[in-house]
């Protein structure tokens, strides 16, 4: 019924790549996460370690109004450059790079310049989302806590 009309041989058994090629393929892997020099540059790690070192200060009371947690993945082209996790819910909270030890319950996946908009003020959070400059799942309504976490931290 169906006719091969492309003129390409089948593959047979023992055609495949050589063990050689493995090898020479998995050394021009590319690096998921940029390099620890380029993140220490970029303007949100910055911006994270300083509202880290607010959480530490405060966090126990956030622990208590906010009962949360947030993962925030920071994207530059597409790909995810950052990955923190804000962590209201347990002890005295805590903030760390990477995705969340305990499951999340808001993942925000915002590109780096509308971070960057969204900590300095300069951007309101709820029309941003609503004009789809960054994703949110879970439970979505926790990002006005999160909003007010980088309220205090800015007058900190």
């Amino acid at each position: 019924m169906w006719k091969r009309i492309d003129h390409q041989p089948k593959i047979k058994a023992g055609d495949g790549p050589q063990e050689s090629q493995f090898r020479e393929l998995s050394s021009a892997r590319e690096p998921a996460m940029p390099h620890p020099r380029e993140l220490s540059e970029s303007q949100s790690f910055l911006v994270f370690e300083d509202i880290s070192h607010h959480i530490k200060e405060v966090g126990a009371q956030l622990v208590k109004k906010v009962n949360a947690i947030f993962q925030l993945d920071i994207t530059k082209d597409g790909k995810i450059i950052l990955q923190w996790t804000i962590d209201l819910k347990n002890g005295s909270g805590d903030m760390y790079p990477g995705s969340a030890r305990l499951p999340a319950d808001t993942v925000f996946t915002i590109p780096e310049p509308v971070f960057m908009e969204l900590v300095l003020g300069k951007m309101n959070p709820q029309k941003a989302f609503l004009a789809g400059k960054f994703k949110v799942s879970g439970k979505v309504l926790l990002g006005q806590k999160l909003e007010r976490v980088f309220k205090d931290w800015a007058k900190f």
